[in-house]
């Protein structure tokens, strides 16, 4: 089959010499997560496991950071700032405790990076941890667990255990003198207790809502104390960058964002799952590895970030997947979500979805978030089942702007995203629930969301 056919007709004849799709992955966190017991200290440490701590105990603190924001390391959880410069951003010399909190709290639809990472590998962050416990003076560090995933909140605990019994955590770590404890700490199942002040009043105990910034929790986060919140992938990356090299790292992906990542492919591809690849790398050549779209059926729109960031359509294939390019393309790369649907996929079906889930998970600090989510549910709702009226069009853009940029974090501008998109590359596809009175499209044909379990796996 052709690859117009395959991915949604934006065909590119392949150029001569070009490696072949397989040769592009750079695993590194995912390097061994295929082997027995992947998630023991044994397994870790035959893999070069805990040597970039090693070197980083050796090195002064303020020389970590400097390190680890040369080699351009970005944040991996959504919003990419420079890991470094939010190390650097911590004051010295303030006489208060330093923590390190590590956001695991993963729940978006579509993103699905952090938890077979702990799941496959956990310790690769608890040696990252140690590091940036080092490097920003820390004694106390938190991961917060999304506490539905009962079998890596066991894994994890399991990894910490080891970790201490083998001298990585606990009183003066292989001889530095840095004296660390990781507390490991289930979450209740709020979405937006991902965002990192909601997270952090989560942790004291709080009800979960976003904090008023400033003060940022560089210098009033965890109790009142300096705090660095950080991804899972972030941190993870970090002993790689140690152990082999900035200017290893650096020789992987574009100029402005460096590296490896792992890019979550979901949907109706033929084989969904975690490509670890430099960042640059388009979906086109991340769906010939995958084997392209499900049999039979042509892509129609995906989304570079989860659910949160604007949709792309097929004429985005070969839009480079890194921070700069997704962003000049009119989206954002957010977490590499990856998610494809094809052309059986009902574009209203999926936002009323995705608003729905953003509705209830709003935490409803404040107006603009808790009422323009719910009056974009019962709209888009309308507009599916037939019963809406033109002019519903203009209106959920105008809710949706009202949303975007006015709420208190970033769920509500999560939550105006889709809409912005889908009106702006399928409006004629709204249009025709409007004036053909109903969805036009059969569900049975779908395999998400389906109304019951006999829908489930169908191929058409």
């Amino acid at each position: 089959m052709t690859v117009a056919a395959d991915y949604g007709g934006a065909s590119r004849p392949p150029a001569g010499g070009e490696a072949s799709p397989e040769k592009l992955l750079t695993p590194v966190l995912s390097a061994f997560w295929d082997q027995p017991e992947s998630w023991t200290l044994e397994t870790y440490r035959r893999h070069e496991g805990y040597e970039g701590l090693r070197k980083a105990l050796a090195m002064p603190p303020d020389d970590v950071i400097a390190y680890v924001k040369d080699s351009g390391l970005r944040g991996r959880g959504g919003a990419g700032f420079p890991t470094g410069m939010k190390w650097q951003f911590i004051p010295q010399g303030d006489g208060k405790p330093h923590y390190l909190v590590v956001n695991a709290d993963e729940s978006e639809p579509g993103t699905c990076k952090d938890i077979p990472l702990l799941f496959a590998n956990p310790h690769a962050l608890i040696e990252g941890i140690v590091i940036a416990c080092h490097a920003i003076r820390s004694h106390h560090a938190f991961i917060y667990l999304r506490g539905e995933v009962v079998p890596v909140l066991r894994r994890l605990h399991e990894a910490v255990r080891e970790a201490y019994a083998a001298g990585f955590l606990g009183r003066n770590i292989l001889g530095s003198g840095l004296d660390l404890d990781v507390i490991v700490h289930a979450g209740a199942g709020a979405y937006i207790c991902g965002e990192e002040t909601a997270l952090l009043d989560s942790l004291e105990g709080r009800r979960g809502q976003p904090r008023l910034r400033p003060p940022f929790p560089a210098v009033a986060g965890l109790y009142a104390c300096p705090t660095v919140v950080n991804n899972v992938e972030s941190i993870a990356s970090v002993p790689a960058i140690l152990n082999r090299g900035k200017e290893w790292f650096r020789s992987m992906g574009s100029e402005k964002s460096p590296g490896f990542t792992l890019y979550s492919l979901s949907g109706h591809v033929a084989n969904p799952g975690q490509y670890e690849a430099p960042l640059g790398i388009t979906l086109r050549q991340l769906l010939d590895m995958s084997g392209g779209m499900r049999r039979g059926h042509r892509l129609k729109f995906w989304t570079p970030g989860g659910s949160s960031t604007p949709m792309f359509t097929a004429e985005h294939l070969d839009v480079p997947l890194d921070y700069e390019a997704v962003g000049a393309a009119g989206s954002m790369l957010g977490t590499k979500a990856l998610q494809c649907f094809d052309e059986t996929t009902c574009v209203v079906r999926a936002v009323t979805r995705w608003t729905e889930f953003y509705a209830h998970e709003s935490c409803g600090k404040c107006t603009p978030c808790r009422e323009g989510t719910y009056w974009l549910v019962q709209l888009l709702r309308d507009i599916e089942a037939g019963e809406a009226v033109p002019g519903d069009l203009d209106k959920i853009a105008d809710i949706a702007d009202n949303i975007n940029g006015k709420s208190f974090c970033a769920l509500g501008d999560g939550a105006a995203s889709p809409i912005f998109s889908s009106l702006k590359y399928f409006r004629d596809e709204y249009e025709e629930h409007i004036t053909g009175r109903g969805c036009p499209f059969d569900p049975a044909r779908s395999t998400l969301w389906a109304d019951n379990d006999a829908h489930l796996g169908v191929n058409a």
